[in-house]
Formats: C-alpha cells, sequence, structure tokens
C-alpha cells in the first residue's frame, strides 16, 4: 500500500458516503519505446547529470503476415543486445497530470483518432480489440492515439511507406512542423501519413497491459500500453510543452532510483519496467520482449480509508517494485 494525500482522502471519504460519483475513465494509450543498449553507454545514476522468467521466442514471419503473437522482422537487428534501454520522459511542472513524473509517450483518445481513412499495416483492429478488450472501433482509436501521442511527444513515428517499405525518417524542418501541427491538432495523424504517402506500422506495436485509474482520483483513465522498437534511424527528441527531459533509461537503473527518491513514477509505469528488468534479468532482449504473447487483464488499483488516511492498494499478484 502506498499513503495518498489530504484532498484525495477527502474525495475519497465523499465518494464512500454517496455524495459524489467516480469519475468516468477515459480511453487512453501509451507506447513503451524500447532500444538495445549500446556497448558504449555505461551504468548511470538516473536524476543527475546524465550522459546523453523470459518472455518468449522472436517469431521471425513477414511484417505483412505479422499477427499479435510473433515480433514482427523489423525487430531482427535488435536481437544481438541483451540489455535494453527505455524512452521515458520527465512531464513539465506546469502539467497538470503527474507534474515531474517520469513516462512513457501517450495520452487520452482524441475524436480525431476515431475519424478518416488510415493506410494500416499489420494486425486488425478487430485483432487488437480482442487483446484489450475492446471494440475494434475504439481498438483502432487506440492504436492510432498511441502512435500519435508518441510522435508528438517524442518525435518518433511507427509509420512506412505501403507494402512494407522503408519506414518513416521524420526529421528536418518541415517534419518538425507537421508534428507541431498535430500536436496543436489542425492536422491529424491520418492526414499526415495521408500527405507523406505513409501507413500506420500496426505490427510494430505489441499489446503488454492495460491499468484503470482507481475510484475515486479526479482524473481517471483506462490506458492500454503497448511495445514497440524505436525505428532504424529515428531519434527521440521531447516536445517542450510537456517534457522537460527526455532519456533512455535501463529499466533495473529507473527503479533503483525511484526506490532512492531521485526521480518518482506512477505505479503502472513503474510496474511496467519491473516487466523489462524481469525480462533481461532472464536473459531477454528487445526482440525477445516483443515476440511475447501476454495475456492482458485489465488492472485496477483501489483506494482504502484505514483512520481518516486514504492509502493505494496494488493487486494481489502485480509485482510492484516500489
Amino acid at each position: 500500500m502506498r499513503q495518498l494525500g489530504a484532498k484525495l482522502t477527502e474525495r475519497l471519504a465523499d465518494l464512500e458516503a454517496g455524495r459524489i460519483s467516480p469519475a468516468p475513465p477515459r480511453d487512453a494509450a501509451t507506447i513503451m519505446v524500447l532500444r538495445s543498449t549500446p556497448d558504449t553507454v555505461p551504468p548511470f545514476g538516473v536524476g543527475h547529470d546524465l550522459p546523453p522468467e523470459a518472455l518468449g521466442g522472436y517469431g521471425g514471419s513477414s511484417p505483412r503476415e505479422m499477427s499479435l503473437d510473433v515480433a514482427p522482422d523489423t525487430m531482427a537487428p535488435f536481437a544481438i543486445g541483451r540489455d535494453i534501454q527505455v524512452l521515458m520522459l520527465r512531464r513539465t511542472a506546469a502539467m497538470k497530470f503527474a507534474p515531474g513524473a517520469y513516462v512513457f509517450p501517450g495520452g487520452s483518445v482524441d475524436p480525431a483518432d476515431y475519424e478518416g481513412e488510415i493506410g494500416w499495416q499489420g494486425p486488425s483492429p478487430a485483432e487488437f480489440g480482442a487483446r484489450l478488450g475492446a471494440s475494434a472501433e475504439v481498438a483502432r482509436a487506440l492504436v492510432c492515439a498511441a502512435v500519435r501521442e508518441t510522435f508528438e511527444e517524442a518525435g518518433v513515428l511507427l509509420a512506412g511507406a505501403p507494402d512494407g517499405g522503408p519506414l518513416a525518417a521524420p526529421s528536418g524542418v518541415s517534419w518538425e512542423a507537421d508534428r507541431m501541427a498535430v500536436a496543436s491538432g489542425t492536422l491529424t495523424l491520418a492526414e499526415l501519413l495521408s500527405r507523406r504517402g505513409l501507413v500506420l506500422r500496426a505490427d510494430l506495436l505489441v499489446p503488454w497491459a492495460r491499468w484503470i485509474t482507481p475510484e475515486g482520483e479526479p482524473r481517471r483513465f483506462d490506458a492500454r500500453f503497448f511495445a514497440a522498437a524505436l525505428p532504424d534511424g529515428q531519434e527521440a527528441v521531447g516536445h517542450e510543452a510537456e517534457t522537460d527531459q527526455v532519456e533512455w533509461l535501463r529499466p533495473a537503473d529507473a527503479i533503483d532510483s525511484a526506490r532512492e527518491g531521485r526521480i518518482w513514477m506512477l505505479p503502472p509505469t513503474a510496474t511496467t519496467l519491473n516487466d523489462f528488468a524481469s525480462a533481461v534479468a532472464a536473459g531477454a532482449g528487445v526482440a525477445d520482449i516483443l515476440g511475447a504473447h501476454r495475456v492482458i487483464e485489465p488492472i485496477q488499483p483501489r483506494l482504502a480509508l484505514e483512520e481518516g488516511t486514504a492509502w493505494l492498494v496494488i493487486p494481489e499478484g502485480v509485482e510492484y517494485p516500489l
């Protein structure tokens, strides 16, 4: 259990007394972007001055034939490295939700994520929906939101030429202008991909987890988590309005730093990092992780009042490391 603040304690008391109702959760999506650790990067402590059971085998099928059970061929170059890094963003202090937290890129589903035709390569929305506990329509929007938010917040775009062609290389002035337009809502993801002659590479996303914010929280999300490898040739660049630091962290290093109080993160983030750290300890690399077929059950912590204090209770069976 983790002790919570006075405002949340008061809100939970109002909820239990029937004076308020739980806020409905908003659909959201996030991507854990992974890369193999460069041999030249030494271990480091997170939060200071920083330098810039195995999960299953690599599937090896064609991206056009890929199902949600195997890792795509484009991940094969990553199979060499056995240590990994995860892309993490530190939210600015001005953010309303989780200011200062270390997070993965992601956010809420927007209405535009449901709209418009979009080029799509990979498992169908219905296949994603079966894994994520969502309709095909919602699953399509979740995948679009995950890709859009990761492009907005980190400059990483999981898109490529049709029929298995090269992945996008979103760098340069014109791409940055498009990225800002997508972030401001003046350009949709579907419009961006159409204009650039690209399709969304849904085959690069691996469903990983689903977390629902506890009842009692004023802002609630039904968040689906995906894992993906950093496309070759792309670099992560933060969005200044939301992020004041972009870091590639070893999962175990990030957890250690959170335990030591040098950084802080929400329970879904910490638990996912622990998944990756455990996989690496068992000898898994990026391709092994992306080859995992996980049974995804919704995880919803609860808030409990004990002697006038609110506590966050993580469900049994969830390996929460903090």
